[in-house]
């Protein structure tokens, strides 16, 4: 009878570590620039186009229309991820630069310059271009107006965090273009998954400030050190096709998955001893002014 091939490093798993893995969508981000925002790349090309032969009056009015729609739309573009990853994390400041509402103006002031060629004068392109802005905010919103998850927490100590955080979110990327070049998509899976796992401790960091110091090597040191392997790799791979530099790499990923794991299972355990003594201490302070507790 036919036995179907697999092996540790095969896309249907089987090595050692694939039974506790979690599917493979677990923690995969859609990409918050979806079509809606791709296609307001579009208005721009064309009013450009068709203001060539509108002399020079109308030749610069398109073009003035045509790139602050086309910065509109690019800063649309940032608004979104920046918006996705304030929604993804459970601490976050609100974005520096509210993007969406400056898209939101620049797409009015495009639109009514797009307007006033066909129609010059101010009440119509006024009238198109409030409309437009009004129907931007309508399709995409306001950018997050407030901070998320900050209340009691050191400011100083956020921005420490904020800033490892940064590095780490710079090594993954790095590292994941890195493999790219090698052109093998089983080790892209495999590093999108160590991704995943880094993100884990990436985001219990974010939530307790304190733990940054534990973490701090795992975020800087070993994470810079998977940016080069992985660099390395794809260089050898690339040219050679090494299948052992290959299985190297597949094995270093397997050995950082699994200490990341369990760096983020140590800290979120020590997270509930603190909470346990902090319980224990104020149950005994509550017995100590006569309060009894149900200890079911």
């Amino acid at each position: 009878m036919a036995k179907r091939y697999g092996g540790k490093f095969s896309p249907d798993g089987g090595g050692p570590e694939q039974g506790a893995d979690r599917p493979a969508y677990h923690g995969a981000q859609v990409d918050p620039v979806g079509a809606r925002s791709n296609v307001l790349f579009i208005p721009p090309v064309i009013l450009a186009f068709t203001s060539l032969n509108d002399g020079a009056t109308g030749l610069a009015a398109g073009l003035i229309g045509a790139g602050s729609l086309l910065l509109g739309a690019w800063l649309l573009r940032d608004g979104l991820k920046a918006e996705a990853a304030y929604n993804a994390r459970k601490v976050a400041r609100r974005p520096g630069i509210p993007r969406k509402t400056f898209a939101a103006v620049l797409a009015g002031i495009g639109t009514a310059v797009a307007a006033w060629k066909a129609e010059p004068g101010f009440v119509a392109p006024a009238i198109f271009g409030i409309a437009a802005g009004v129907l931007h905010i309508g399709a995409f919103g306001f950018d997050p107006m407030r901070d998320k998850g900050m209340e009691g927490i050191d400011t100083f100590q956020q921005d420490r965090v904020a800033k490892a955080v940064d590095q780490a979110e710079a090594h993954l990327a790095a590292m994941a273009d890195a493999v790219r070049r090698a052109g093998d998509r089983q080790v892209e899976a495999r590093v999108e998954r160590f991704t995943i796992k880094a993100r884990e401790l990436i985001r219990t960091v974010e939530e307790d400030p304190r733990d940054l110091t534990a973490a701090k090597k795992y975020l800087g040191v070993y994470l810079m050190g998977a940016r080069d392997a992985a660099g390395k790799f794809a260089d050898v791979y690339s040219r050679t096709q090494d299948r052992e530099a290959r299985s190297g790499f597949m094995m270093l990923l397997t050995d950082l998955e699994e200490s990341f794991g369990q760096k983020t299972r140590k800290l979120l355990l020590d997270d509930n001893t603190d909470l346990t003594v902090e319980i224990d201490v104020l149950r005994d302070r509550l017995q100590r002014e006569g309060v009894r507790l149900d200890q079911g």
